[in-house]
């Protein structure tokens, strides 16, 4: 089988390439820059944009299946860029997919498509969809969802998989973010950290995605659908936070911003941005305190039932494995309450 990876040098693109190449598919990859790991896998990379439909069209030419994982992702930003990446990107693959012959496609969307102030618990992919977004990522990103979703046919068969918040050994985005938001032994967060999140092991997500490629090449008819993906194992956002950071070797304590400041903070911090025409696709922003405020976990019942899905690795596990490769650090000792600011604080 000849599979293209769009964003096959990314985090999860990487370690999509990687099963697929120790399965003996032929993979290439379809990303902005070179790749030595790529390389070292044996994945051909096609060096070129989304945007440009030339460079989608010699990616996909000869391919048997798609796997659509490229994508802009952020909490904050001007829509431009992410209109011009998720959707317009996303137009090009299908098109190409459907000029070539192509009758396999996998989108890699998100969880955060369907998310809406108040959280969701425990919800099932019937959830309707959000009449309006707090940021352009989820906005670009459900609209690149419905396309493909709406692409499903007898010569094209789709299907979209929802992971949620994506980590693992190596992660470049959720655990580096974590530690550069820490100052001076402090991490200010909005509440108190004790809503429920579920969380997706990069190897759970790119598990699903080889299940749900499989799935979608011996029955295409069952495409169509979208599936939420992840551990199943929701845990306060705090206590995953004091991983990820001991992962990062990072100690600090949790210090709650009350959440009405932290709006406004973010409210502010949106003005601001938008006004000095920032391209920052991660400053604060009243999507990133609406998700760490609120709870987010899912119902898996349908990944279990159509593609045979079980996280390979459990929370624990893959914690105890960053821990393996986290910088040594003093034992716990007992937290101590942090002095909250009185005023938002906009980001440079």
């Amino acid at each position: 089988m000849n599979v293209l990876v769009t964003g096959g040098s990314g985090f999860l693109g990487l370690e999509i390439c990687r099963r697929l190449s120790a399965r003996g598919a032929v993979v290439s990859s379809l990303n902005r820059r070179p790749s030595t790991a790529l390389e070292r896998l044996g994945v051909h990379q096609h060096l070129g944009d989304l945007a440009d439909a030339g460079a989608v069209s010699r990616a996909v030419a000869g391919c048997d299946a798609v796997v659509h994982n490229a994508a802009l992702a952020g909490v904050s930003g001007p829509p431009r860029p992410y209109w011009t990446t998720n959707v317009l990107g996303t137009r090009h693959v299908i098109e190409q997919c459907r000029a070539h012959g192509v009758r396999t496609l996998l989108y890699t969307s998100t969880a955060s498509v369907v998310f809406r102030p108040g959280g969701l618990e425990g919800v099932a992919e019937g959830l309707p969809p959000v009449p309006c977004h707090l940021a352009a990522y989820p906005a670009t990103k459900a609209r690149a969802e419905a396309l493909v979703l709406t692409a499903h046919g007898p010569e094209l068969a789709t299907v979209s998989l929802r992971p949620h918040i994506i980590w693992g050994p190596g992660d470049p985005h959720f655990v580096p973010a974590l530690a550069r938001a820490v100052r001076a032994g402090r991490l200010l967060m909005p509440g108190d950290g004790g809503n429920l999140i579920d969380t997706t092991h990069v190897r759970t997500a790119a598990h699903a995605h080889l299940l749900a490629l499989d799935r979608l090449r011996q029955s295409p008819g069952t495409g169509g659908r979208a599936y939420f993906i992840g551990q199943d194992d929701p845990r306060p956002l705090r206590e995953i936070t004091r991983h990820f950071l001991r992962a990062a070797g990072v100690e600090a304590r949790w210090c709650a911003v009350p959440p009405r400041l932290a709006g406004v903070g973010a409210a502010a911090a949106e003005v601001f941005l938008r006004a000095a025409r920032s391209p920052r696709t991660h400053a604060l922003s009243r999507f990133l305190v609406a998700e760490l405020l609120h709870p987010h976990w899912f119902d898996l019942t349908a990944a279990r039932r159509d593609l045979g899905f079980e996280p390979p690795v459990g929370f624990d596990a893959g914690v105890a494995e960053l821990d393996r490769l986290a910088p040594a650090l003093p034992p716990d000792s007992e937290e101590t309450p942090c002095q909250t600011p009185t005023t938002p604080s906009v980001p440079s």
